[in-house]
């Protein structure tokens, strides 16, 4: 039996990323998933519980994940869960494994920009082109953050209410 589940949460390592024999890649990091609650007699945030798992995504979601995700992202993740008995020298437990179908930056928290990536040698893809004004919209190159174009900021006056209107 197979259950699905979906989590949200912070990655909690850096994704590790690897390649078999066989070609297969491979990006595997730990995710920390905590519940918060409101308590109205303190009138603060409570953090409950968290929860840990261990996400595996194979193939292409796997290379997409490892160029894309940072320790520290918020991510939502949905995929097969797995619980594991594991024993060691220290002691004995139980882990929780999730191979990922899909996973992505959680935007309750922030934005994100998406670049869709076409297998080369797809003759029916149709080519992507910028759009016809590009300097309204800002490029990966423009992103707020060291080493990687994950992440661009949008001024607040790039979406007009007459393009929203048909919508």
């Amino acid at each position: 039996m197979t259950d699905t589940i979906t989590v949200t949460g912070l990655v909690a390592t850096e994704p590790r990323h690897i390649e078999t024999e066989t070609k297969l890649t491979i990006t595997s990091f730990r995710l920390a998933s905590n519940q918060r609650r409101y308590d109205r007699a303190t009138n603060s945030w409570i953090d409950g519980d968290t929860n840990w798992y261990t996400i595996t995504a194979f193939r292409q979601l796997g290379m997409h994940a490892a160029t894309s995700l940072r320790k520290g992202d918020r991510i939502i993740v949905t995929g097969r869960v797995r619980q594991r008995e594991w024993e060691s020298e220290k002691g004995k437990g139980i882990s929780f494994e999730i191979d990922a179908d899909a996973l992505g930056h959680d935007l309750t928290f922030g934005r994100s920009t998406f670049t869709r990536t076409v297998k080369s040698g797809d003759s029916s893809a149709k080519s992507s082109e910028a759009p016809a004004d590009s300097d309204a919209f800002p490029s990966a190159d423009d992103a707020p953050h060291s080493g990687d174009a994950r992440l661009v900021s949008v001024p607040d006056d790039t979406v007009t209410d007459e393009a929203v209107a048909p919508f």
